[in-house]
């Protein structure tokens, strides 16, 4: 029994050891973007679900998945979604999930939301799990496939989910162009559309917060923050806006210092943007993950736009509740318990 014990000790020492004190950045390997991250009640674990990138055009087929206990040591699990083969109206096009994790009657489900190409433009779809690694089985059809009345212009893509902690109710975002919301019903898979709501913050420029895409929603201390990215995904200066509103269905009010995360070429980090938020369970503690450019493919010709890395840093806030600007770092985490 002693060396039992002995030999147990030594290899919680040695397993202890192998974890990275830091997680540096990227943090995960090879070309990923649109990074959304989750932390499950049923595993414990944390979650990023993001697009395969390094793809010319786009033109991912499939989602993959990475898990971490610590938030510095990232395990590839594999491809969670197929779009060829595992829809019924999706070729391609694989970008910026979210995922949501729901308690109905009784046990955990995810719901994971997506954009892909329906042969006549995008389109969002959803597919199932009861698990938050897979299989997910798609719903078999979009469930948001055109702009929102009196639109003309932008895509049906990067789509959020958000669950108001007060009152259970889920929302749904999407847009590239304009910003859209919408309540989701308590399906999960379809959406209320009395409730589809344009919420495009008016104004500003490329130098601050002119609304592109990529919206995400969260909630601290009774503000709904709305986080956005501005410029293109191709360029050094894409980057982090937001703005807060007392409802998750707007209006918005764009923050005096609306800057998030910009650039960093001090520490050739660029194009740092299209983000999620991850709250540390119980804690008023706050991470940013989003994508960069790799330095390597900053010419146009190169396809700075599908060269992208998924990073991570933190994010804290001032005593009245703004957002302290992110410097993006190399040095990415520290790791967590």
């Amino acid at each position: 029994m002693k060396q039992l014990i002995l030999t147990l000790l030594l290899i919680l020492s040695v397993s202890v050891s192998a974890q990275k004190k830091w997680s540096g950045n990227p943090i995960l390997p090879g070309f990923h973007a649109d990074p959304e991250v989750i932390n499950s009640n049923l595993t414990h674990r944390y979650y990023i679900y993001s697009t395969s990138d390094g793809v010319p055009g786009w033109g991912g087929k499939d989602f993959k998945c990475f898990s971490s206990a610590n938030l510095t040591d990232w395990k590839d699990e594999g491809v969670i979604l197929d779009l060829p083969t595992q829809t019924k109206w999706a070729s391609g096009n694989a970008w910026a999930p979210a995922i949501e994790e729901k308690l109905i009657d009784g046990k955990y489900k995810y719901f994971y939301y997506f954009s892909g190409e329906t042969g006549h433009g995008k389109a969002i779809g959803v597919a199932i799990s009861d698990s938050p690694t897979g299989p997910f089985k798609d719903l078999g059809h979009p469930i948001v496939d055109e702009r929102p009345a009196g639109l003309n212009n932008g895509q049906q893509i990067d789509v959020d989910v958000f669950t108001d902690p007060l009152t259970g109710i889920s929302y749904i975002y999407w847009g590239n162009g304009y910003m859209a919301g919408a309540q989701l019903n308590p399906d999960m898979v379809s959406i209320d559309k009395s409730t589809v709501t344009v919420l495009t913050p008016k104004g500003g420029t490329l130098r601050d917060y002119a609304y592109r895409e990529g919206t995400y929603v969260f909630k601290r201390k009774g503000l709904y923050y709305f986080l956005w990215s501005v410029d293109d995904t191709g360029a050094k200066n894409y980057h982090v806006a937001y703005g807060t509103s007392r409802s998750p269905l707007g209006p918005i009010e764009v923050a005096k210092q609306p800057i998030v995360m910009i650039q960093n070429p001090q520490e050739e980090i660029y194009g740092s943007a299209h983000n999620s938020i991850l709250q540390l369970p119980g804690k008023d503690k706050w991470y940013i993950i989003y994508h960069r450019i790799n330095k390597n493919y900053l010419n146009r010709e190169q396809g700075p736009g599908f060269h992208r890395e998924v990073c991570i840093d933190k994010m804290s806030f001032n005593s009245d509740g703004t957002i302290k600007q992110v410097v993006p770092s190399q040095k990415g985490v520290k790791s967590i318990k």
